[in-house]
């Protein structure tokens, strides 16, 4: 719903931009040459690697590994053997790259931390999207939050969507959503709601959240078209669609996990946000090794 952009140049421009943050942390100003451990080896020597993932996944990064090894190993030749978003088993080769020993020992612990946190979110992302998907009456999507590790929000919500998630607001700028403590700034739903349409027109969209139904009605009757249903029960939730009545785009957050997100969707709500999909996860095991050419 928000100004994402993840056509292929704007993605190649983005994962470039991360690849050369994350090699200049790790090598230094000079990628070709900081390596300062890959200097013992034969600047000749050449080298034919395997990654593999240790562990099934959905595969995700490989616009960052890609623009990793332009800028660390650009001789290198890369064929992959796993479709991006695409699930695969444990043990399974994901990468073959061929180039300069060299060259590929400063590549891999970009590449690999790129592949780990990004495959990561997409599997964590898919895992919900399935948990639904067969839950009679789900019409709900599963969507991420500004819950993110920084500098990589872009890329992590690249991620999600590669995991069949959707995306939320890509931050503060983009689209507004009133919480608690605006509501109580700005002396009420209604006032609160007024003064975001003449403030900030150019939003993506506005999303007021509610904790009980009666600032559901509330801000029903002041015109929101989308309206966040924040700690609520099951009981709760249902009566929140029945009063809705396809009014507004309902969506539901707190107290979202892999124990209670198939009720959730069963309510009728539109979408479930939950933070973990970027913030709680566990890095997928990848390793590189040496095989002979």
């Amino acid at each position: 719903m928000s100004r994402f952009d993840f056509s292929p140049a704007a993605l190649a421009q983005l994962a470039q931009e991360d690849a050369q943050r994350a090699l200049t942390e790790d090598v230094g100003a000079d990628v070709l040459h900081g390596d300062l451990t890959a200097g013992l080896i034969d600047p000749d020597r050449r080298a034919h690697a395997r990654i593999l993932a240790r562990e099934s996944a959905v595969i995700c990064g490989r616009p960052w590994v890609e623009a990793a090894q332009a800028l660390c190993a650009p001789s290198a030749q890369l064929t992959w053997h796993v479709a991006e978003g695409q699930m695969c088993a444990a043990d399974t080769v994901v990468l073959e790259i061929t180039g300069l020993a060299r060259e590929l020992l400063t590549l891999e612990r970009t590449a690999l931390n790129f592949m780990q946190c990004l495959s990561a979110v997409a599997t964590q992302t898919n895992l919900y999207v399935q948990a639904i998907a067969d839950v009679p009456g789900n019409r709900a999507s599963i969507v991420d939050t500004r819950k993110t590790l920084p500098g990589l929000r872009l890329a992590q919500k690249y991620a999600v969507r590669t995991g069949g998630g959707v995306n939320h607001r890509i931050g503060l700028y983009d689209a507004i959503l009133i919480k608690e403590n605006h509501i109580a700034a700005a002396g009420g739903v209604r006032e609160v709601l007024a003064r975001a349409a003449a403030v900030a027109p150019q939003a993506d969209f506005v999303e007021i959240e509610v904790e009980t139904l009666e600032q559901l009605e509330v801000a029903l009757q002041a015109g929101a078209k989308m309206v966040l249903l924040d700690n609520m029960s099951f009981e709760q939730m249902r009566a929140a669609v029945a009063m809705n009545a396809g009014r507004a785009v309902l969506e539901v957050s707190g107290g979202v996990n892999m124990r209670t997100v198939r009720e959730i969707a069963a309510t009728g709500v539109d979408r479930i946000s939950i933070g973990a999909l970027t913030k709680d996860i566990k890095a997928v095991d990848f390793s590189m090794r040496f095989a002979d050419l």
